[in-house]
């Protein structure tokens, strides 16, 4: 008797135990207090959201709105309509708005020459306005057309929420009445914080060199004969900057402030192959919103992990083999083309399960491939199936953890001879089995 109760006592307390952990890890993202009114954290590599506060909340942006400026520079850089050595010209207004010393500026002459690469500097580590309208006048001919193409970019990105009305994140009203055209004298850059993080995850991913000069903490811009002005990034994360602030891993991205924004910082920081994108709007400082994004940095670093859930060349136990039709063999044997990852929340690994998805497109009514089949074929993919209490959620619906599954060998059509044979093979097959039957019958 004592020995069945003690038992129900420890299944008691197993059960206990196991629910607790659930629940704290259900309720990781809990843990801490984000001083923010928006925020998300991203993995950049899969896009999987790992924590979110109103992040369809529609908010101003600031200079972060710069993000989408410098997707078009290195955009034009690429496609060659621009190049790094290329000289800018600059405007009346350009110049005028650049002794503006309120604004994050770096002065620039009409009797001095830049290149793309010096304002794309004082842009992307200064955050300097004036460069920025430069730039975008020398890209699209005026602020206003570019300012098209900022929009457009952003329907292209699927960004969803967001109002480009200018291309440094300045108020409308702190450009001296030269707003683009079809814009309000007062109006801001707008967009949430989910549309903020898929800019910084389409920049990354499409042009990763950004992180080379963003995570540069101080350079000299040279404005003119003996006019030198030493840029001191105001991402105070990186190393060199403010050493409150400093970060391990943090390379980028961009801050943000407007009184109608108030202090935002778009981040990302990388660790053992792990790198996150961070999202924080509307903190109470410039402090702040480094504090807050720590917190966010902290609680990624330390509660996930990027696992290989299978390697390469897997296929659930079963599906090893698909049908091949008119071939000679009958099967080929088909495998994942690459290993299987994905960042987990800790203990939540076994949540996980590969399955297999094969193209039906490629298949006939019987579910086989029509010879001839080349070896290396993609059939299908290897997705990731999570079994947890919450659906995970990703910056893009049709964004998933998966790989290509292709076919292991090449299968040659058969001949007519051997199609004849297994005709025949068949019909025999057929008569057999049926007389089988009968004499089966009978007794």
């Amino acid at each position: 008797m004592k020995q069945q109760v003690r038992k129900k006592s420890l299944i008691l307390l197993l059960t206990m135990a196991l629910f607790f952990a659930f629940v704290g890890n259900q309720h990781a993202a809990a843990s801490f207090d984000l001083e923010a009114e928006s925020a998300i954290l991203v993995d950049a590599g899969t896009g999987k959201i790992l924590f979110q506060k109103n992040i369809d909340q529609i908010l101003p942006t600031a200079s972060m709105t710069k993000m989408m400026s410098e997707y078009l520079i290195l955009e034009a850089i690429n496609n060659g309509t621009i190049s790094w050595e290329q000289e800018v010209p600059i405007s009346d207004f350009v110049r005028s708005l650049s002794l503006y010393i309120d604004l994050s500026n770096v002065p620039l002459r009409q009797d001095a020459t830049y290149t793309v690469k010096q304002l794309y500097e004082s842009v992307a580590i200064y955050s300097a306005n004036a460069s920025t309208i430069a730039l975008a006048e020398l890209i699209a001919g005026s602020e206003t057309e570019f300012v098209k193409m900022m929009n457009d970019k952003a329907a292209e990105l699927g960004l969803e929420d967001y109002q480009f009305v200018n291309s440094t994140g300045l108020n409308n009203s702190d450009l001296l009445g030269n707003h683009p055209d079809g814009t309000g004298e007062s109006d801001e850059n707008m967009m949430s914080a989910r549309a903020t993080a898929k800019l910084a995850f389409s920049l990354i991913r499409d042009y990763p060199e950004v992180l080379e000069t963003a995570s540069i903490p101080t350079k000299t811009f040279e404005a003119g004969p003996d006019e030198q002005i030493e840029m001191r990034n105001w991402n105070w994360m990186l190393s060199g900057i403010e050493e409150q602030h400093n970060y391990e891993g943090v390379d980028g991205l961009k801050t943000g402030y407007t009184a109608a924004a108030g202090n935002a910082f778009t981040g990302t920081a990388e660790r053992d192959g792990m790198r996150f994108i961070s999202v924080v709007m509307r903190t109470a400082s410039r402090d702040a919103r480094f504090d807050e994004t720590e917190k966010l940095f902290d609680y990624g670093f330390s509660s996930f992990t990027h696992m290989e859930m299978v390697g390469d060349g897997y296929i659930p136990e079963g599906q090893e083999l698909l049908p091949v039709h008119g071939g000679k063999e009958k099967d080929v044997s088909i495998a994942s083309a690459a290993p299987l990852s994905t960042v987990v929340l800790n203990g939540e690994e076994e949540l996980y399960s590969p399955v297999l998805e094969l193209d039906q497109n490629q298949l006939n009514e019987d579910g086989a491939l029509e010879a001839p089949v080349e070896a290396g074929h993609q059939v299908g993919t290897l997705a990731l199936q999570y079994d947890g209490e919450q659906e995970e959620e990703f910056l893009y619906a049709d964004q998933r953890e998966e790989v290509a599954v292709i076919t292991s060998a090449a299968v040659e059509r058969a001949g007519w001879f051997t199609m004849s044979m297994r005709a025949i093979g068949g019909f025999f097959s057929g008569v057999w089995n049926g007389a089988a039957d009968m004499v089966k019958g009978w007794f």
